[in-house]
C-alpha cells in the first residue's frame, strides 16, 4: 500500500501515452499493428515449442502446425505493416458487426427482458462502429487501431490513477 506513487506514475504515463496516441492515430495504428505482429511471433514460437512436450503425434502435429501458422502470421504482419493494418482493421469491423448482431439477438431473449434497452443500445453502438469503419474503408484503417489504442491507454491511465489515490488514502488512514 505504501507504494501508491508507482501506481500514480504508471497511470500518468498511460494517460499521456493515450493522449499522444490520440494526437497521432496513424503512428499509434502502426505501433498497434507491430505489437500484434510481435505477439503472434512470440505466441507461434511458444506453441511450436510446447508441441514437442505434448503427448501423442496427433496433438504434437496440430500444435506444431498452429504454432507455425501464428509465426507466419506474425512475420507477415511485421513484413507488411500497412497491409497488416488494413487486415486488422477489417477484422475488427467484422468482429464489431458480429458482436453487435449477437447482442441484438440476445436482447430479445426472455432472460434479458429487464436489460433489453441496454443490450439494444450496446448492439447498436457496435454495429454503428462497424458501419463507420466499412463506410470509409480502407482510409479508416489509418486511424482506427490508433484511436482504439488511445482510448484503452486513457481508460487504463484513469483507472491506475484512481487505484493510486485509493491506496494513498488507505496509507493515510493507517498512518
Amino acid at each position: 500500500m505504501r507504494h501508491w506513487i508507482f501506481w500514480m506514475i504508471a497511470g500518468i504515463i498511460s494517460l499521456v501515452g493515450g493522449v499522444l496516441a490520440l494526437a497521432n492515430p496513424l503512428a499509434a495504428s502502426l505501433t498497434a499493428e507491430i505489437l500484434v505482429g510481435w505477439s503472434f511471433v512470440l505466441i507461434g514460437l511458444i506453441v511450436a515449442i510446447s508441441a514437442f512436450r505434448d503427448q501423442g503425434w496427433g496433438a504434437r502435429l496440430s500444435l506444431l502446425l498452429l504454432g507455425v501458422l501464428f509465426l507466419l502470421l506474425g512475420i507477415s504482419l511485421l513484413a507488411n505493416p500497412l497491409q497488416g493494418m488494413l487486415a486488422l482493421t477489417y477484422t475488427i469491423a467484422i468482429m464489431l458487426m458480429m458482436a453487435g448482431l449477437f447482442r441484438l439477438i440476445l436482447a430479445f431473449r426472455a432472460e434479458f427482458r429487464p436489460f433489453r434497452w441496454i443490450m439494444i443500445a450496446s448492439a447498436a453502438l457496435s454495429i454503428i462502429l462497424a458501419l463507420m469503419i466499412f463506410s470509409n474503408f480502407p482510409q479508416s484503417a489509418a486511424v482506427v487501431l490508433g484511436v482504439y489504442l488511445a482510448i484503452e491507454l486513457i481508460s487504463n491511465g484513469v483507472s491506475l490513477i484512481v487505484i493510486a489515490l485509493a491506496r494513498k488514502s488507505i496509507v493515510k488512514e493507517l498512518g
